[in-house]
Formats: C-alpha cells, structure tokens, sequence
C-alpha cells in the first residue's frame, strides 16, 4: 500500500500582479475559432488541417502538457477539496501556493528517453507545466490548508474556519 506523501502548502503575500487564472470561455472561443478555420479548407489542405505545402514538422508544435489538467471541486460541511490527476508527476514536481486568497497549484513535467542500438541512437525530451489558480472562499482557516500526493493524485484540503461553519443555515421552503 502507497503512503500519501504530504506537500507543503507556500502562504505568501503577493506582489505586482496575481498569477493567471484558468479561463474557460477564453479556452472554448480559442477552440470555436480553431474548428472555423479548420471547416473551410480547400484542395491545397490536408484533413489534417495542414496545408500540402508546410513542411513544419509535428515536434515544433506545442507539447501535449501545456494545457493545464482537470480539476475536481467539491464542498462539504468541514471542507473545500481540490483534487487534481496528475500522472507521471512526483510530489517533488509540483507546487502548491496560498497567496492574497489565491490557490496556486503548480507542476512540471520532465521527461526523458535515451536509446542505443546498432543501427541508430535516439534522444529525446519532452518539457511541460502546468498551472491553475482558484479564488478561495471568505471563511478558510489559511493556516490549516494541506495538499497530499498519492498515486498521481493530488488533494487540496481547505478546512472551513468554526465561525464559517456555524455561519450556515438552512431555509424551509414553504408552498406559496
């Protein structure tokens, strides 16, 4: 059994500009933009979506591990959770940062492959981070946030304060 390996949680004040938070509606109008452009090919195109003549070869293009990972949000009574699959990554790869109620969770991926063989020698490296930043809710006790890693899985627990736990209540609704 695989021990869940804690990693420290930064918590630091910022200066100059907070850190670039995830974008979806930016994301899906880059996506919508791209399927356009991709719709009105002609006879020069590929269905790849590369022109016949470019000769720019597939490993100039952007490495798969740019776009940052999927993250799960959920509430509970005692608790905000971040949970994020990030495999392949070791704990010693990733950051984790609480600064000006931002959460910032960071990581980097290294890779590299070396073979030798009678007939040929290959070398490659692949390169990639990744970051998310989430606005954290009023009523987090900052002091007690802790990140745990296990089998590629990295947890955020972001335990609500007493005050913001007493805070809640629920309202009957009634039939009008």
């Amino acid at each position: 059994m695989v021990e869940a390996t804690k990693i420290p949680v930064k918590n630091e004040k910022m200066t100059g500009s907070t850190p670039t938070a995830w974008r979806p509606i930016e994301n899906l109008r880059h996506e919508i933009d791209r399927l356009f452009n991709n719709f009105d090919r002609t006879l020069w195109h590929s269905p790849l979506g590369r022109s016949m003549l470019d000769v720019a070869p597939f490993w100039g293009r952007e490495p798969v591990w740019a776009a940052s990972p999927a993250v799960d949000i959920a509430e509970t009574d005692k608790a905000y959770e971040i949970t994020a699959e990030l495999p392949g990554l070791d704990e010693k790869n990733i950051e984790v940062k609480f600064a000006d109620g931002i959460l910032t969770i960071k990581g980097e991926k290294r890779d590299e492959k070396e073979e030798k063989k009678k007939d040929y020698y290959v070398n490659e490296r692949h390169f990639g981070l990744f970051q998310r930043s989430f606005q954290v809710p009023d009523g987090v006790d900052v002091d007690k946030i802790e990140a745990n890693f296990k089998k590629g899985v990295l947890a955020v627990t972001l335990p609500k304060s007493e005050q913001a736990r007493s805070a809640a209540k629920n309202i009957a609704v009634k039939a009008a």
